[in-house]
């Protein structure tokens, strides 16, 4: 651990400018402009990685739709939107992002993706869904949201609110490696940087320990490793938990 604080300090020294500018408050601003443009060139680059385990997972997405057949969906952190090719046909969607700077980024995606209607676009954080009113989604789906959100538990307290009774919530989120392991003390080590340039993310959520504890009445849960294997990001859970 000791090792762990004093590499961690001297990230922070080679970050202390990045530090005043964030404490000013010019860091976050310029960042939440760019951020969207990063996110536009490496999603495709991820996407390709977990194509597999994505379309595994949300293969199954029909069978949480409510008695009309269609399926009422709320994104969580949409984001550039690279989760609308998984989604089925029909589905009725709510996006929601804290950043009003991925917007265009995302009504290109629907664009290409027109077996979707779009509902309602959102800018609101995890944390406060306000917007959505209680019981009416079918189905919340959140990938690489819960690493950078400021409450985990608040998000999974709204997750359930506005879930109808037996919907469920879809995630695929990088997390904390095993805390003995290589993986995990490079993860404590590079925190410091990742956040800046990851928008708030933290490499070393303990988020499947949160899933645990929320009062779902059915957790399905699998740990899986994204390529390389070598980076802070690679272990990752995926699965879903019903209401």
């Amino acid at each position: 651990m000791l090792l762990i604080a004093s590499l961690q300090r001297c990230v922070q020294l080679l970050l202390l400018p990045l530090h005043v500018l964030a404490c000013l408050g010019f860091w976050g601003s310029f960042y939440k402009k760019v951020f969207p443009h990063v996110m536009a060139k490496v999603s495709p680059i991820y996407n390709h990685k977990v194509y597999k385990q994505k379309q595994e997972l949300f293969s199954s997405l029909r069978k949480f739709a409510g008695p009309p057949g269609q399926l009422v969906l709320l994104e969580i952190g949409t984001g550039t939107g690279t989760n609308f090719q998984f989604c089925p046909a029909g589905c009725r969607l709510t996006c929601t992002d804290p950043n009003p700077n991925f917007r265009k980024f995302l009504l290109k995606s629907l664009s290409e993706n027109q077996h979707l209607k779009l509902e309602h676009l959102v800018v609101a954080s995890g944390e406060d869904l306000h917007q959505i009113p209680d019981g009416t989604m079918d189905m919340v789906v959140c990938t690489l949201v819960l690493c950078s959100v400021t409450n985990i538990k608040k998000v999974l307290m709204e997750v359930l609110r506005v879930l109808r009774p037996s919907g469920a919530f879809y995630f695929l989120e990088h997390v904390a490696a095993d805390h003995s392991s290589w993986t995990y003390f490079w993860q404590k080590v590079c925190d410091p940087v990742w956040q800046y340039f990851g928008d708030g993310c933290s490499l070393s959520r303990e988020t499947e320990k949160e899933l645990e504890k929320t009062n779902f009445s059915e957790l399905n849960l699998r740990r899986i490793h994204v390529t390389p294997y070598w980076i802070p990001s690679s272990p990752h859970i995926i699965g879903y938990a019903v209401k």
